[in-house]
């Protein structure tokens, strides 16, 4: 990574760049992008700014106050793996223009900047490192149609046990059951070869990687997992590792999705977010004494998290689609309370190390098609207010619960409280709850209010289309 303007002119001319690539995210969490030549890649492009219209990306600005600029970040310098010729790669910031060309207070890479200021300044720690898990499905085909008389989608995975019966191909057997899909060796696992191409592409994009399995869906669903780092670092990082994943996989004829529950009867794909908070050198989250060997912090931030896990999942379960993984079973994080070990909590504390370093917290509700910026930032903001705040867990009802839940008596499971069942309770707990955003200037009210607006949009458009299924259940009635 490269570390100031001058840098990245000198990287574009000795890598014989031609084109210089420009990438920005929307509210929602999509990368969008422009290009420029090599040439009008200057030093001063990173004071003062590319131009682009507002009006036209989703959640910015209206059509009377469009123009907007693209501010490059040095840092995030790389060498665009997937165009045709020599581009550089660079992650921008979102500003209005103007004598100063301020920070646009929807740029979600901006609110994640506040947010680690904010921890900075709050006393508390210095670094907020952050490790997802984010899951995702690679499909051979898929067809899908909304239109006023036609709703219907169709996905194909060769692996998938639905193929066993399979005529008018050749038939070679060796496919995964419904949940045995988790980290088979071949010829079950048929796209081993193609996570190590994302692998080693990630790596040379500088993403440091841990990991790659088969997940536990049949279907094509797999996980690659990347070393934790600081809340900005890794929002981009997850912006790019979507990037490289989908391109990778098309290069291939394949088609990836983030989609939380593209398959019915099967597991969804989560992003489990690790947490720990830093001083120095010096971690934070670690006590040999307490419960699973996390500190008191630990737990407030737990309680933080717990507390405020209705309207953060406004921003990490993001699409009506998220609520269809988010239910019991398919090992679903549905039960708002912590433990050591079980994964149908809301936060798990992993087990695998005693190391005080290795000691972290786990959110397990979000899902990959949330915006990471937004995210990690309403994750790092519950658990600094539950520190701030001293909320211990066990005061609100939210565990340690260390039992198999769903093996528990209906009325026990009633005294557990769960995560909303429906985008739309998830938005009205935003609504009502989100002071804890606020603090620090962190989030403004403006971008909760545009968010909130794009997304009861979407939830109104699937609550007025007739499912396929209702056709089944009812069209004889």
């Amino acid at each position: 990574m490269t570390s100031s303007p001058d840098d990245v002119v000198r990287m574009a001319r000795e890598k014989g760049v031609r084109m210089v690539d420009l990438k920005f995210a929307d509210v929602p969490g999509m990368w969008h992008h422009m290009s420029i030549p090599v040439r009008n890649l200057t030093p001063d492009i990173f004071e003062e700014g590319i131009g682009f219209d507002g009006s036209s990306i989703r959640g910015f600005q209206d059509i009377n106050e469009s123009d907007m600029l693209l501010m490059p970040d040095p840092a995030s310098a790389i060498l665009d793996p997937f165009t045709a010729e020599p581009t550089l790669s660079l992650v921008c910031n979102v500003a209005q223009p103007g004598a100063r060309h301020t920070p646009y207070t929807r740029d979600p890479r901006y609110i994640a900047q506040k947010a680690e200021a904010f921890l900075i300044k709050s006393g508390i720690a210095d670094r907020a490192y952050f490790g997802p898990e984010a899951e995702f499905f690679i499909f051979d085909d898929v067809k899908y149609r909304a239109s006023q008389n036609e709703q219907w989608a169709v996905v194909e995975s060769d692996e998938a046990h639905w193929n066993s019966g399979r005529n008018g191909t050749t038939n070679l057997g060796h496919r995964m059951r419904p949940k045995e899909g988790y980290s088979p060796v071949a010829p079950n696992d048929t796209l081993h070869d193609l996570r190590t191409a994302m692998v080693l592409t990630m790596e040379d994009c500088g993403i440091d990687v841990e990991a790659q399995h088969h997940e536990v869906a049949a279907g094509g669903q797999c996980e690659i997992d990347m070393r934790f780092d600081s809340l900005l670092t890794m929002a981009d990082r997850v912006m790019l590792y979507k990037y490289i994943v989908k391109n990778i996989a098309r290069r291939a004829g394949k088609t990836v999705t983030f989609m939380p529950k593209p398959i019915f009867g099967d597991n969804g794909s989560g992003m489990h977010v690790h947490m720990s908070l830093w001083k120095g050198d010096e971690p934070l989250f670690a006590d040999p004494e307490g419960y699973a060997g996390i500190s008191e912090m630990a737990r407030f931030f737990i309680g933080g998290l717990l507390t405020h896990a209705p309207a953060v999942l406004a921003l990490a379960a993001p699409t009506t689609n998220s609520y269809r993984r988010l239910v019991p079973g398919y090992e679903a994080p549905v039960n708002l309370v912590y433990s050591q070990r079980n994964r149908s909590a809301a936060v798990r504390i992993p087990m695998y190390s005693d190391s005080p370093k290795a000691k972290r917290v786990e959110f397990r509700p979000p899902d990959p098609t949330c915006n990471p910026y937004l995210t990690f930032s309403a994750l790092l903001m519950a658990g600094l207010d539950g520190i701030r705040r001293e909320i211990t867990p066990e005061k609100h009802g939210f565990g340690p619960l260390d039992r198999n839940i769903y093996e528990m008596c209906a009325e026990e499971k009633r005294e557990i409280k769960s995560v909303p069942g429906s985008l739309g309770e998830a938005l009205t707990a935003l609504e009502l709850d989100h002071e804890f955003l606020l603090e620090g200037d962190v989030f403004t009210t403006d971008l909760l209010a545009k968010y909130i607006e794009l997304r009861r949009e979407q939830d109104a458009e699937v609550r007025l289309r007739p499912a396929p299924l209702e056709f089944a259940l009812y069209y004889d009635a």
